[in-house]
């Protein structure tokens, strides 16, 4: 069918290039393949994040607008300053991302623009939180089933929720991957790692992930493998210093700040094993490119990574902690083909069920559903 080009407009992240976190992923890889597919695709850009004078990165136009750098005013502000501006844009869909953004949503459809947005995992979940924000977004979330035209979870455990709190349908889309091998190279050297030979965590550095289980484990953990902590946080200071202090106990372990692009990919393809110790959230993108490079992954035991693994990695109880991720890193690296087989294993149900080709297919195919 030969369907006009869509204008699209993406709201709600940090921008592109891609320097923060999976929604910023998500953008920078759905996007570019819009515009491949030869749609019109504007992305709202956040000048401390996503600096620069380029006005188009990968065929999608970056509209730079400020904002108010605080832990409780950044997003909305800036979302409401997009919204705004898209009103003057004509577009055709404007997708949303969080679901604190869900009070915005239904702005757009005044000019006639539909709107969606991806609400994520559940997030009043997060430790950051204090009460008032909790029942905030607990709000949003319940106002992202009505305030848009479309309401998109990433995981089918969130999903539920919505469907038992809410009494309304949202629709799946999960995250994509598509990592190909990169060989060893300055990367590695730059922080002393050997191929194969190291853990590997990706992650902002914040206490909802868990960071603290991997380090406190890998400290008990009989091996010379190393243990690669990589990513950072904004407004988690206090959290970053211990698990400084942490590392600082153990030489084996690496911290290696934010790293993107190329620098990412290497310390990913080569990574002997994968660990996500995130204890809230939906599908994290980082446990699905691990997977997708090919990696054998361990995930904190919640609904949802357990739904993202399925039987193509293995599982630790995150409510105890350290304690119970001990023994599972002790028994993988003592076994090299159990790594091998979880690792082909996890290659495979990326290839079957997270690639950013089927996402956007998925993406596509509801922004024409909406005109």
């Amino acid at each position: 069918m030969n369907r006009k080009p869509l204008r699209i407009g993406l709201l709600g992240t940090r921008g592109v290039p891609a320097r923060y976190s999976g929604f910023e992923t998500c953008v920078e890889q759905l996007g570019a393949r819009l515009v491949e597919r030869g749609h019109h695709v504007t992305v709202y850009c956040r000048p401390h994040i996503s600096p620069g004078i380029d006005r188009e990165y990968r065929g999608m136009r970056r509209v730079m607008l400020p904002t108010i750098q605080h832990k409780y005013l950044d997003t909305i502000v800036h979302s409401a300053l997009s919204t705004a501006h898209a009103l003057t844009q004509r577009l055709d869909v404007a997708l949303y991302f969080i679901a604190g953004n869900s009070p915005l949503t239904w702005i757009p459809r005044i000019v006639g623009t539909r709107t969606a947005i991806n609400v994520n995992g559940l997030d009043w979940k997060r430790e950051k939180w204090p009460t008032a924000a909790k029942r905030y977004i607990q709000a949003c979330e319940w106002m992202a089933t009505w305030a848009a035209n479309a309401c998109i979870t990433d995981s089918y455990i969130v999903q539920a929720s919505y469907r038992e709190r809410f009494g309304r349908e949202t629709i799946y889309i999960p995250y994509g991957s598509e990592r190909e091998p990169k060989p060893p190279g300055e990367t590695l050297a730059k922080f002393g790692l050997t191929p194969g030979r190291y853990v590997l965590f990706v992650g902002r550095l914040v206490g909802e992930n868990c960071v603290d289980h991997l380090i406190d484990a890998f400290r008990t953990v009989r091996t010379d493998f190393k243990c690669v902590i990589v990513g950072g946080a904004s407004y988690a200071d206090e959290y970053i210093r211990s698990l400084e202090a942490r590392a600082a106990a153990d030489p084996r372990v690496v911290m290696t700040g934010y790293q993107f692009g190329d620098p990412y990919q290497e310390l990913g393809a080569n990574a002997a094993m994968f660990v996500e110790t995130s204890g809230v959230g939906g599908t994290h993108p980082a446990l699905v490119e691990a997977m997708a490079f090919g990696r054998c992954v361990v995930t904190n035991n919640t609904p949802e990574n357990l739904e993202t693994i399925g039987n193509a990695g293995r599982a630790y109880d995150g409510a105890i902690g350290a304690p119970a991720l001990a023994p599972v890193l002790q028994e993988l690296l003592d076994s090299p083909q159990t790594i091998s087989e979880l690792a082909a294993a996890a290659g495979k149900r990326a290839r079957e069920c997270y690639t950013w080709d089927g996402v956007t297919d998925t993406y596509e195919e509801l922004f024409y559903k909406l005109q």
